[in-house]
C-alpha cells in the first residue's frame, strides 16, 4: 500500500497546517461556515477538491486499489444525498472523512475476522473505587513519530509495511493524525470513537508500529 505523505506537514494556502491551525488559533478550514456550506452545495467544486484526497485515504485505509474505488464512489454518492442536511457544525473534510470511514466498516469488519485476536482492548477503561471510569493506559511515545520516520528513505518501505499490518481501528487514527494531521477532536468526529480511546489507539498504533520497526532499523 502507497502512502502519502501529504497533509500533516503540508501548509494550507494561509501558511498553517490542519492541526497547527486548530491548535494554535489559526483560522481553520471550516470555520467560515457560509463558505463550507456554499462548498458542499457546489458538489462541483467538492468533487474537484477533495477527490485526489479522500480516495488516497481511502485507499490508505482498505489497501485495495478495486476496494478503494468502490468505497470512493460509495461515498461520493452518499455525500451528494446528503448535501443538503449540511450545516458546517463539522469541517467538510471530517464529514467527507466520516461518510468514507463509514463505508469502509464493513470491509474492516470482514477483514478483522480473519486477524488473530490481539489480546484484550486498551481502549477500555477501568472502575475505580469510587465507581468512576479510571481513563484506559496509555502507551508510551516514541522519539520519532511514523511521519517523521516516513521522511526517513531508508524506513519508508519499513513503515508503510508495519501500517499495513495494523489493525483496522488503529490504522484509521494513525493515518488521520499522522498523515492527514487531524486533531484529536476531528478523529473522535470522523471514527465516533472517545476522545480516551483515540489518544489509546494512537499510541497503541505508534507501539505495534515502533515494535515492528526497530528490530530491522538494528540489523
Amino acid at each position: 500500500m502507497a502512502l502519502v505523505p501529504s497533509a500533516q506537514n503540508k501548509p494550507k494556502p494561509d501558511g498553517t497546517t490542519r492541526r497547527a491551525a486548530e491548535e494554535g488559533g489559526a483560522a481553520a478550514p471550516g470555520q467560515n461556515r457560509r463558505a463550507d456550506v456554499a462548498l458542499v452545495r457546489d458538489f462541483d467544486a467538492l468533487y474537484a477538491r477533495y477527490e485526489k484526497p479522500l480516495f488516497n485515504l481511502i485507499f490508505q485505509w482498505v489497501g485495495n486499489y478495486e476496494d478503494a474505488q468502490d468505497i470512493f464512489a460509495e461515498t461520493i454518492v452518499s455525500a451528494y444525498k446528503a448535501r443538503d442536511s449540511f450545516r458546517g457544525e463539522s469541517q467538510v473534510y471530517t464529514w467527507l472523512y466520516r461518510i468514507a470511514h463509514n463505508h469502509c466498516k464493513n470491509r474492516f469488519k470482514q477483514r478483522d475476522r480473519q486477524r488473530e485476536v490481539e489480546g484484550p482492548s486498551l481502549d477500555a477503561s477501568f472502575a475505580g473505587d469510587d465507581g468512576g471510569d479510571i481513563p484506559a493506559r496509555e502507551i508510551a511515545d516514541w522519539s520519532y513519530s511514523p511521519a517523521q520516520l516516513l521522511d526517513q528513505k531508508e524506513t519508508r518501505a519499513l513503515i508503510e509495511k508495519a501500517i499495513d499490518n495494523l489493525g483496522s481501528e488503529y490504522k484509521v487514527v494513525l493515518t488521520l493524525y499522522e498523515l492527514e494531521g487531524l486533531s484529536y477532536n476531528e478523529i473522535a468526529d470522523v471514527t465516533g470513537a472517545t476522545l480516551a480511546a483515540v489518544k489509546t489507539r494512537l499510541n497503541r498504533a505508534r507501539a505495534m508500529v515502533r515494535r515492528q520497526v526497530e528490530p530491522q532499523l538494528q540489523t
